[in-house]
């Protein structure tokens, strides 16, 4: 087997884990099927993630990272707080919920999955403030370059706006209707918006 660093070696299987988990589920999902997409030898995987969870947290970690680069493309983050939440918002459902709908279903699998497992509740409590903290700090930047404040807090905002698109989530899940899921995400962002109420910040003469 040719040379791969470890690095490499580490994306490659978190990757082959996505895709198990997105076809499987979480709780089918074993080390020796991600060795086996992967294409390495189970104890190499062993030696890089030696459980489970610490395979689960990178995934996590991956899955992150994937949102916020999109979230974050070609945004113009002077447009302001409600120009940041419709943009990258709309550009999330339409990479990863229409087009990577098993996705976003490994990802509730993987909430259920660790409350309902012995010692890995963490991995929930981590999942969902990563997805929190991510959203509050997009807007927090995004009214900041604006010279925006709102009028509620950044992380309110970002708890309830991940879960409004949460819930329009599970819905398109279980019934794929792409028209009427792009009626309700607007009347959501409307209603996010309406709470946010981004007003610019009068400057202070000096």
């Amino acid at each position: 087997m040719a040379y791969v660093k470890a690095a490499e070696r580490e994306q490659q299987i978190i990757a082959a884990a996505i895709r198990v988990l997105s076809s499987v589920g979480v709780p089918a999902t074993t080390l020796r099927a991600v060795a086996t997409e992967a294409g390495i030898p189970l104890g190499t995987l062993h030696y890089i993630f030696p459980s489970k969870d610490q395979l689960l947290q990178a995934v996590i970690s991956a899955v992150i990272g994937e949102i916020s680069d999109i979230l974050r493309a070609d945004l113009q983050t002077d447009s302001g707080v409600e120009h940041a939440l419709r943009h990258g918002i709309g550009r999330f459902w339409n990479r990863l919920v229409e087009n990577e709908i098993g996705l976003q279903i490994m990802q509730y699998e993987l909430t259920a999955y660790a409350l309902r497992t012995d010692g890995a509740a963490h991995l929930a409590a981590m999942q969902y403030d990563r997805y929190s903290a991510l959203v509050t700090d997009f807007c927090e930047r995004a009214a900041q370059a604006a010279g925006e404040r709102c009028a509620v807090g950044f992380d309110t905002l970002g708890r309830l706006a991940l879960g409004i698109v949460d819930g329009l989530i599970l819905q398109y899940a279980a019934r794929p209707d792409v028209d009427r899921a792009h009626r309700d995400l607007e009347y959501a962002l409307d209603m996010i918006v309406l709470l946010a109420d981004p007003q610019k910040v009068a400057r202070t003469p000096r």
